[in-house]
C-alpha cells in the first residue's frame, strides 16, 4: 500500500530526536500516529547530492505516468541506463517502487509506480 504522503527533509539532529519524541509520546498516550515516510537527511547538501534536478524530473514523470524504466527513458529523452541508475537511487531513498512485470512478448520489465501520492520537500537551514 502506498503512504499518503512522504516528507523529504533536511534538519538537525536535535529536530529528529524532537520528531522522534513527539511520535514516542503518542504512542504512550494511545492517540494515533498518523501514517507516514520520512526520508530525513542531516545536511540540506547531502539532500541536494540525492534530489537532483535529473531525478526531480524523473520521479516527477513516473508520478505522472507509472511506465516501465524503457518508456520513462523515452518520455524524458534520456539513456536507459543513466535513468537506471537513477531508479535505483530514488527506489533506494523509498520514492520510487520497482515491480517486475510480465511484457508481453517480451519476457519482463521493471515497472516504475511513485511510493506515495504526495511528496513534500523540507529544509530547514
Amino acid at each position: 500500500m502506498k503512504a499518503k504522503t512522504t516528507t523529504i527533509t533536511a534538519r538537525d539532529e536535535q529536530s529528529f530526536f524532537a520528531r522522534g519524541k513527539a511520535i514516542a509520546k503518542q504512542a504512550d498516550t494511545a492517540q494515533a500516529i498518523k501514517p507516514s515516510t520520512v526520508l530525513s537527511f542531516e545536511d540540506a547538501s547531502d539532500m541536494l547530492r540525492v534530489l537532483t534536478a535529473a531525478r526531480l524530473d524523473l520521479f516527477q514523470a513516473v508520478k505522472q505516468q507509472p511506465d516501465s524504466i524503457t518508456g520513462v527513458a523515452l518520455r524524458l529523452g534520456r539513456d536507459r541506463s543513466a535513468v537506471k541508475r537513477d531508479v535505483d537511487c530514488l527506489a533506494g531513498a523509498g520514492l520510487i517502487q520497482i515491480k517486475d512485470q510480465i511484457s508481453p512478448g517480451h519476457g519482463r520489465m521493471k515497472w516504475l509506480s511513485p511510493a506515495a501520492h504526495s511528496v513534500r520537500l523540507e529544509a530547514v537551514l
